[in-house]
C-alpha cells in the first residue's frame, strides 16, 4: 500500500495532499512547484498523453540510468529541475494570473483561477490514511526494536564487516550509511543531489525515520487517533459540506447553493452520497477479492504445476535412458550375431583354404617324383630297356598331365566376404528418432515419408524448385510439410519451408553448390520420417537476374521487366540486383541508353544492406568504379583509388567481372578492362549494384560469357 501513499513528484508520502481535477493528487508544496506560467491567454491543453509535449514527463524518465531508488536524472538545464522519482519539476516563478498545473501522471493540464493551489480541495481523507500508516508503521519498528537483541545503535547497511554506526539515512533510498559508505555509494552530487539524507534515528525511538519524511510522533507509543475537524468549503471557509453536487463532482456548502454556483446541477445530501459511494467501492471490492483470490489459487496451481514438471521430467528422463538402453542393448545383441556369422564365415573359408593346400601339395609331390624319375629314364642309353618301360611311362605322364585340369589351379574361395551390411536406413531412422505427439493406442499414425518427384525438381541460376507426393494416406490427416535444405557443402540441414503446398521454390542459393534436399510430412500426431534426399546443383557462372524493385531506393524507376532503371533525382540513388554470389565467376554489363550533363554513375557490387541513398562506394558495404566521360575511379568506403583514363559515353557497356575464385573485382569498359584489378580478398556473400542519377539510363545484360585474357 505503500506506493499508493507517496506523492508522483517528490516520492515522499503525501504532506498536505491536494486533489486535482483528474483525481490524482500531489503534496501542496509540489504543487507549487509544478506550477508553470502560461503567455497571455493562451489555454493549456488538457491532455499531454501525445509525444509532441513540450512537457513530455514520459520521455524524461526514459532518460534515466539508474535504479527506481536513484533520482532518475537524465539531463539538466537551469530553468528546470527533478524530483527523486524523475518527473520534471519547475521552480516556483513570481504570481501571474495565467499560470497552470499538469498532473505528472496523466499529463492533463488545467489552468489556476485567481484563487491559485487553494482551488483544489484539500484530500484530508487521503491525509488521515498516510497519518494512519506512519503510525502503524512506527509502532511495527518499535516493537521490532524492542524484540531485537542487538545493539539499539543504528548500523551501517553497506559495511561488509563490522558494520559502522550509521551517520545519515536517505530518505528515498530508506538505507543508512556510515560516512566512508555514503561518500562511496551515495555522494551528494549528479542523480542523487536532490536525495534528502538526515540524521539516522533508532526504530525504537520514533517514527520520525520510519515515516519516511514525516507525520511520525517521537515517542515508541503512538497516540491514539483523534477526531478529525469537518471539512470546511474552499470558498468559504467558515461552512462545513453539506451537500453533493453530482454534475461537478464535488461536495459543497450551503453557501454555494444560496449563490447559485450549482442551481441546475444535480445535488444530493452528502450523507447519502457517502453512503452510495460507499457501497459500490465495496461492490467493486468484492469483484476484485474475487479476482484476487482466483488468482492466489492460480498461483498455487502453478506452484505444485511446477514440483509435478520437476518430478515428471525426472520421471520421464528415466523412462528415456531404459528405452535408449533397451536399444544399445539390442544393437549389441545384434552386434554378436553379427560377429558370430562373419566368425563362421572366415572358419569355412580358412578350411576350404587349407584343404585345398593340403590336396595340392600332394599332388605336386606325386608330379615332381614322377618328373624326376623320367628325366633319370631320359639319361639310359640302352634302347632295349628304355622301349620296355616308356609305354607304361608315357600312360603316367598323361595321365598326371589330365590331373591338373581347368580349375584345379584356382581357388575355391576368395579373400573377400560376401556380407555387406547396409546400416544407412537404420542410421537414418535413429537420427529421425523423435518424439511423437498423441497416444499410440489411439489408433492415428504419423505420416509416412513423402516421395520426391523427380521430374519435377530443377534448378535455375541460384533458385531450386523441388515437388513431392505423399505415397499412401496417413491415419491422420496432413497438416503441412517441412522442406530442408543443407548448406550447400554438405553441413548442417535449414528449415526453408512450412506449409501444405507440394510445390516449393527456393531462391538466394549460391552458385556453383550442390544442395541435399529432403521433406517431412506432419499431422496431429507428430512428425513423419524424411524422405530420400535429393542433390540439386545450382548454375555455375552464367546467371541470369534483373534489377529488384522491393530493395531500391524510391527515386528508382524500372522499365523493361526490371532490366531497364533510370533515377528521378539529380542525386546519386542505388538499385540491386535480384542474384546474390558467394562462388564461382560471374560477369554481367550494363548498357549506357542516356547520358547527360557528364554525370559519374557508378557500377560494381555491394551487400544487401548497403546504403540507398548515396553513390555507390561511399560506404564500406560496397565495391564500385564511378566513370564520367573522361575518366574513371575505383571507390570503396569513400576511399577513391586508381584513377584511369577513359570514359563513357551513350552507347557505352560497363562490365563487372566478379570472380569469386580467386577474390577479386575487375571493371571492363565497351569489352576492353578498365584499369588493374580493382578490388581483392573479397569474402562473404555480394549482389550487383548500380548508382545513378536523373541524367543517366542504363539497360542490364546478364547471361554472358566470362572475358578471356584478364590483366593482373
Amino acid at each position: 500500500m505503500e506506493e499508493e501513499l507517496k506523492c508522483p513528484v517528490c516520492g515522499s508520502l503525501f504532506r498536505e495532499p491536494v486533489l486535482l481535477p483528474c483525481s490524482h493528487n500531489v503534496c501542496l508544496a509540489c504543487a507549487r512547484n509544478i506550477t508553470v506560467q502560461t503567455p497571455e491567454g493562451e489555454t493549456p491543453v488538457q491532455s499531454r498523453a501525445s509525444g509532441s509535449s513540450d512537457y513530455d514527463y514520459l520521455d524524461m524518465d526514459k532518460m534515466s540510468l539508474y535504479s527506481e531508488t536513484d533520482s532518475g536524472y537524465g539531463s539538466y538545464t537551469p530553468c528546470q529541475l527533478k524530483s527523486p522519482n524523475g518527473v520534471r519539476v519547475f521552480p516556483p516563478s513570481a504570481a501571474h494570473r495565467h499560470c497552470s498545473l499538469t498532473c505528472p501522471l496523466c499529463h492533463r493540464s488545467v489552468s489556476l483561477d485567481e484563487r491559485g493551489l487553494r482551488g483544489f480541495p484539500r484530500n484530508r481523507l487521503l491525509e488521515a490514511i498516510v497519518a494512519r500508516y506512519q503510525q502503524n508503521r512506527a509502532a511495527a519498528a518499535a516493537a521490532a526494536a524492542a524484540a531485537s537483541s542487538s545493539s539499539t545503535a543504528v548500523k551501517c547497511q553497506l559495511c561488509d564487516r563490522n558494520p559502522a554506526d550509521a551517520a545519515v539515512m536517505c530518505e528515498q533510498c530508506d538505507v543508512f550509511y556510515c560516512h566512508s559508505c555514503q561518500q562511496r555509494c551515495h555522494p551528494s552530487r549528479g542523480p542523487l543531489a536532490k536525495h534528502r539524507l538526515v540524521p539516522p534515528r533508532n526504530p525504537a525511538a520514533g517514527g520520525g525515520a520510519a515515516g519516511g519524511g514525516g507525520g511520525g510522533g517521537t515517542g515508541g507509543q503512538q497516540p491514539p487517533a483523534t477526531a478529525r475537524k469537518p471539512a470546511t468549503c474552499v470558498d468559504h471557509e467558515a461552512e462545513n459540506f453539506s451537500m453533493f453536487c453530482c454534475s461537478c463532482k464535488a461536495p459543497v456548502c450551503v453557501k454555494c447553493l444560496e449563490e447559485g454556483k450549482h442551481n441546475k446541477h444535480d445535488v444530493k445530501p452528502l450523507a447519502v452520497m457517502w453512503k452510495q459511494h460507499k457501497c459500490q467501492i465495496s461492490q467493486a471490492l468484492n469483484g476484485v477479492s474475487e479476482k484476487a483470490k482466483d488468482a492466489k489459487e492460480f498461483l498455487v496451481q502453478l506452484k505444485n504445476m511446477l514440483q509435478q514438471i520437476q518430478e515428471g521430467g525426472v520421471e520421464f528422463e528415466a523412462c528415456l535412458v531404459a528405452q535408449c538402453d533397451s536399444l544399445i542393448e539390442a544393437l549389441t545383441r545384434q552386434k554378436a550375431k553379427l560377429l558370430t556369422k562373419v566368425t563362421k564365415e572366415k572358419e569355412y573359408k580358412l578350411k576350404v583354404v587349407r584343404d585345398q593346400i593340403t590336396h595340392c601339395t600332394m599332388k605336386l609331390r606325386q608330379t615332381t617324383g614322377m618328373m624326376e624319375f623320367c628325366l633319370e629314364v631320359l639319361k639310359e642309353n640302352d634302347p632295349s630297356g628304355f622301349l620296355q618301360i616308356s609305354d607304361p611311362l608315357i600312360k603316367r605322364v598323361t595321365s598326371s598331365q589330365d590331373q591338373w585340369v581347368k580349375g584345379a589351379l584356382e581357388p575355391k574361395v576368395g579373400p573377400d566376404f560376401d556380407l555387406t551390411l547396409n546400416t544407412d536406413s537404420l542410421m537414418q531412422t535413429i537420427l529421425q528418432l523423435d518424439f511423437c505427439q498423441g497416444n499410440a493406442e489411439s489408433g492415428t499414425s504419423v505420416p509416412v515419408a513423402p516421395l520426391l518427384q523427380l521430374e519435377k525438381c530443377c534448378t535455375r541460376n541460384n533458385s531450386a524448385t523441388l515437388a513431392w507426393r505423399v505415397t499412401a494416406p496417413p491415419g491422420s490427416p496432413i497438416e503441412g510439410y517441412i522442406l530442408e535444405l543443407d548448406d550447400g557443402n554438405g553441413g548442417q540441414y535449414r528449415e526453408v519451408y512450412v506449409g501444405k503446398e507440394t510445390v516449393c521454390t527456393v531462391d538466394g542459393l549460391h552458385f556453383n553448390s550442390s544442395y541435399n534436399a529432403r521433406v517431412k510430412a506432419y499431422n496431429a500426431v507428430g512428425l513423419g520420417p524424411y524422405s530420400k534426399t535429393v542433390v540439386l546443383r545450382t548454375s555455375d557462372a552464367v546467371a541470369w537476374f534483373t534489377f529488384d524493385p522491393s530493395s531500391a531506393h524510391r527515386d528508382i524507376v524500372l522499365t523493361n521487366e526490371n532490366l531497364t532503371v533510370s533515377c528521378n533525382s539529380y542525386d546519386d540513388r542505388v538499385v540491386l540486383g535480384t542474384a546474390a554470389f558467394s562462388k564461382g565467376i560471374h560477369y554481367w554489363e550494363v548498357s549506357v541508353d542516356r547520358y547527360d550533363n557528364h554525370p559519374d554513375p557508378a557500377f560494381g557490387v555491394a551487400r544487401i544492406n548497403t546504403m540507398k541513398d548515396m553513390m555507390l562506394g561511399k560506404d564500406d558495404k560496397a565495391w564500385a568504379m564511378y566513370v564520367d566521360n573522361n575518366r574513371s575511379w575505383f571507390m570503396h568506403n569513400n576511399s577513391h583509388t586508381n584513377r584511369a583514363e577513359g570514359g563513357i559515353a551513350k552507347g557505352s557497356t560497363v562490365g563487372v567481372l566478379l570472380d569469386l575464385n580467386k577474390h577479386t573485382l575487375t571493371f571492363f569498359v565497351n569489352k576492353e578492362q578498365h584499369g588493374p584489378t580493382a578490388f581483392a580478398n573479397l569474402e562473404g556473400v555480394f549482389v550487383p549494384a548500380v548508382s545513378l542519377n536523373r541524367n543517366v539510363q542504363v539497360t542490364l545484360l546478364t547471361g554472358l560469357d566470362i572475358p578471356k585474357n584478364i590483366k593482373q
